[in-house]
């Protein structure tokens, strides 16, 4: 079939770590539901010892994660916030670290109220400008964290040009993609050191999963994380391993789909003039479009703007009506999942973050995120319009 580096992106999905199982043929792998493993020897095991360590299922997930964002390495972890963690927990107490300043809201808590007791010096800034980056740069900073598009402004950050600067100033890049996905943008041919992407989103696309995974070309790198795993233990069960190498299959189906629709909807949303606010990185009006035809593309090529929208609805009354009113988005945490979601960041995803933080990044009480599923997008705009009428 030629070299495994050629296939196409759903080839790899489909094949890659998904071998049948050799001994009984069976085309779907098992799942090695153990804690422990036979050894012949002393020193003399089979390739596996204990399952805090290594497990035969993870190894497969890793296998196809890693192919699928062009990576030599995937480490999976049990949460995106237990892999975000472990990436953080290579450095030390003095050390600087830069982050997006509207990321996610768990990365904002799990630093400022529980790594910065060690020490470590953490800032948030503006990622949009590549030369805002290189002016926060210290002579103590190991790492610029980036999230692009942000949560949930979806704010862009211009990989190629963050990379070039990481680079000149010796400095890791790592990329939060949960938003995007290995389908939509590939932050490694971009110049990142390292991506997470929180598996439980897009990855697994079900809601039926947790799990983190960070990927990698670098053999340093991944020796250290896969130490900071083994010391750690957030380690994704197998049974949650083999659900996720099920459901990267589709990967591309479902995001393709998702995003199609999102950008109809987003086009649609525009038009209306009730809303205060669309932010959709494929809009003309979004500040960095140019940036986003620029990096966020399929493997085939192609602009692809994610399955991503937030809306402000003005006041509070219209947004209380507009949830209770809607049918088919589904008001929870989470997103990247074939069913819609809408969530309200200012008091779920991103309540970890002062008051006053929160409202000078512009993630008001009346901003609504809303994740795109893969239903019919007439049945989706129907439920849209519904609510927004009433």
């Amino acid at each position: 079939m030629g070299n495994k580096k050629d296939w196409g992106f759903s080839t790899k999905a489909i094949h890659g770590g998904n071998e049948p199982d050799k001994e009984e043929g069976s085309v779907s792998p098992p799942i090695h539901l153990t804690s422990t493993f036979k050894q012949d020897g002393v020193g003399k095991n089979r390739g596996h010892e204990y399952s805090r360590v290594s497990n035969p299922t993870r190894a497969r997930l890793e296998a196809n994660l890693a192919a699928l964002d062009g990576a030599k390495h995937a480490v999976c972890f049990s949460t995106g916030m237990a892999a975000t963690t472990a990436l953080f927990q290579l450095f030390d107490a003095g050390d600087h670290i830069l982050i997006s300043r509207n990321t996610y809201g768990g990365t904002y808590r799990m630093s400022m109220n529980v790594l910065k007791r060690q020490e470590m010096a953490f800032e948030w800034i503006d990622t949009r400008d590549s030369q805002n980056v290189a002016d926060h740069i210290r002579p103590n900073t190991k790492l610029v964290h980036v999230e692009t598009p942000t949560n949930p402004l979806l704010e862009l950050c211009d990989l190629e040009a963050t990379a070039s600067v990481c680079k000149q100033k010796g400095v890791l890049l790592s990329v939060d993609n949960s938003f995007m996905s290995p389908y939509g943008q590939r932050p490694l041919a971009l110049g990142a050191d390292v991506v997470m992407q929180s598996s439980t989103k897009s990855l697994s696309g079900h809601s039926d999963i947790l799990g983190g995974v960070l990927t990698t070309n670098s053999d340093d790198l991944d020796e250290r994380l896969r130490f900071m795993l083994k010391a750690t233990g957030g380690v994704p069960s197998p049974f949650d391993n083999w659900i996720l190498l099920r459901s990267t299959k589709t990967l591309g189906l479902r995001y393709q789909k998702s995003s199609d629709n999102a950008n109809e909807l987003a086009w649609w949303l525009a038009k209306q003039k009730s809303l205060v606010r669309v932010l959709y990185p494929g809009l003309k009006d979004h500040p960095q479009n140019e940036i986003a035809v620029k990096q966020q593309r399929t493997p085939n090529g192609e602009v692809i703007f994610g399955n991503m929208i937030s809306i402000d609805v003005g006041t509070m009354e219209t947004r209380d009506h507009f949830i209770e009113k809607l049918e088919l988005f589904t008001l929870a945490e989470s997103l990247g999942g074939v069913e819609s979601l809408i969530c309200v960041p200012y008091n779920m995803t991103h309540a970890a973050l002062p008051e006053k933080t929160k409202l000078e990044l512009g993630i008001t009480e009346t901003l609504i995120r809303l994740s795109v599923g893969i239903e019919d997008v007439v049945d989706l705009k129907a439920d849209l319009r519904n609510a927004l009428n009433k």
